[in-house]
């Protein structure tokens, strides 16, 4: 597990590794390079010059020593400032006595509004356990790179690697990135890997699962890569960066509730024509279990400020109609697309992912397949291209300011009988005669069908029914305004009745109570959508 001198695998020396070009400032003007060092280089610096030039010109870099779980390190940042738009820059960064090779990168060019950039996500690998394997994500990169040489920056929507409080993770990224994120910027987002550790790290089994709330990690490593500007005490996990007519916000995956205020001024302050943001799960979901009521509606606010938000997690694709306040339109002006990135490591998802309510269009990516996105700015025009890594296009949409259109049309649906969703699901042929009914300004669900649905386990008798779902038993009676909750019995404000085809509708407000779950009423497109936080699989329980 460890060398001749007492480092591990992939251990910090005293020559400049994890190199990383990231934008932290004006992009016209400055880059900024980190590196690694053992501990015991103490300074380090970076020379840089115009492409073609014979003056280097030098720039002192700040640093810290990075403690982790297995070695001890020095992280180096230099702020290359002062640099001309539009211009072409070698560079080299280390001490006196060890030095990077000479790297290249190229500057934003001014009244820049046209410009490509390439997002991926959920790249991570665990295996090998002490020296993980990115070396298909690293030629999987090289050939995004050559297929799109002119990227200006990688930007990933999370899950870089597989558990983010472990340094031989971070170092196992970096070497899938070796040769690459030296000359283009690479922008990530944390995901809920990125700071997730385990208590007992061992290649058999690990125990003690944690999650680090501030991701520490992340943070000791990239707090002078990216921007401070997130809110305090949770940067960088938060930051924002502007690059031509685009204003970018990164959400980490923590306390919805202070990023939501910290991103509603951000996003006011700005003029840029086009506000792109990523946070690791995705609002518009896929996964039959999923949920998002960790972030949405706490960060609603923020996140509909933007025109599309970024999302990784469930390793597959999908695009959402424009969605606001729970409604889906058709039209950019109207909402947020939510864009789910797929899976840029070959990785199938661990869930059955299916269509929903809310996609305009989706893949479930279960080929052992590489995924990317190409994003082409062109002033009020973005292009997106979603690819497999064998050529084969995804998807392609155009999201058109001027035109406030979305090719190719799709319109979200508005329906002339109310559908019931849950977790975004149609109920489908059970349901196609048992809509949810409205009376007396009450809404009202067939409950037997909806928990079939679900998986639980329905008992009924003469004017009676019993649920048995999510470790919950629930009896309703027809034409009682009481039902029994674990043996306990609670008050309704409306009676059950028998409705189409002889079913018990119960009011909703009462059912979700009971169950811990969440409704609204989309209105625009008129269905009743039920969330449940709980990402659980409930079963019929057999006797």
């Amino acid at each position: 597990m460890a060398n001749t001198d007492n480092k591990p695998i992939r251990g910090s020396s005293e020559k400049p590794d994890h190199i990383m070009l990231s934008i932290n400032g004006d992009a016209k003007k400055t880059m900024t390079v980190t590196w690694r060092t053992d501990a015991n280089t103490e300074t380090g610096y970076c020379l840089y010059r115009k492409k073609g030039s014979c003056n280097w010109l030098q720039c002192n870099a700040e640093n810290h020593v990075f403690a982790s779980d297995i070695d001890t390190s020095r992280i180096f940042s230099a702020h290359m400032n002062n640099l001309q738009s539009g211009t072409t820059y070698e560079y080299t960064c280390g001490s006196d006595k060890e030095r990077s090779r000479i790297f290249t990168f190229t500057t934003e060019e001014e009244n820049c509004t046209k410009f490509s950039f390439v997002c991926v996500s959920d790249q991570q690998c665990g295996q090998p356990f002490y020296e993980p394997d990115y070396s298909g994500f690293n030629r999987f990169l090289k050939h995004i790179l050559k297929k799109h040489p002119d990227i200006r920056f990688i930007y990933t929507g999370g899950d870089n690697t597989d558990c983010g409080q472990h340094e031989q993770q971070w170092n196992g990224m970096f070497s899938g990135c070796t040769d690459i994120i030296e000359s283009i910027p690479y922008m990530m987002t944390m995901g809920n890997h990125d700071n997730r550790g385990f208590k007992d790290y061992n290649e058999v089994e690990s125990t003690g699962r944690y999650y680090a709330e501030p991701a520490t990690y992340f943070n000791e490593q990239f707090k002078s890569a990216y921007a401070c500007n997130g809110p305090e005490g949770w940067t960088p996990e938060n930051y924002t960066f502007d690059y031509g007519n685009c204003h970018f916000t990164v959400y980490g995956v923590n306390e919805p509730v202070l990023v939501n205020e910290w991103s509603k001024e951000d996003l006011k302050k700005t003029d840029k024509t086009w506000k792109i943001a990523s946070y690791h799960f995705p609002i518009c979901y896929s996964i039959p279990e999923g949920a998002n009521y960790d972030a949405y509606p706490m960060m609603m606010e923020c996140m509909e400020m933007n025109d599309i938000l970024f999302s990784g997690h469930e390793h597959n694709f999908a695009r959402s109609f424009p969605r606001r306040n729970e409604q889906l339109y058709d039209r950019p002006s109207e909402g947020t697309v939510h864009y789910t990135l797929g899976n840029a490591n070959g990785h199938p998802p661990g869930s059955r992912s299916i269509w929903k309510v809310w996609h305009a269009a989706f893949n479930p990516q279960e080929e052992y397949r590489y995924f990317y996105t190409l994003v082409e700015v062109d002033g009020c025009k973005m292009t997106l291209t979603a690819y497999f890594d064998d050529g084969r296009i995804v998807d392609k949409c155009i999201i058109d300011k001027e035109k406030d259109e979305i090719l190719p049309f799709a319109l979200a649906p508005v329906y002339s009988q109310t559908r019931l969703m849950y977790k975004g699901a149609d109920l489908g042929l059970a349901a196609c005669q048992t809509p949810p009914v409205k009376q007396d300004n009450v809404w009202y669900i067939p409950a037997a069908i909806l928990s079939n649905h679900i998986g639980g386990t329905v008992t009924t008798d003469v004017g009676t029914l019993q649920i048995q779902l999510y470790n919950t038993v629930v009896s309703f009676k027809e034409n009682s305004n009481l039902y029994s909750l674990n043996g306990e019995l609670k008050e309704m404000g409306s009676c059950v009745f028998r409705g189409n085809r002889d079913q018990l509708y119960v009011p909703v407000d009462a059912y979700c109570e009971a169950f811990n779950m969440k409704w609204c009423h989309a209105e625009r497109n008129n269905f009743i959508s039920i969330e449940k936080e709980s990402e659980d699989k409930p079963v019929p329980v057999q006797l």
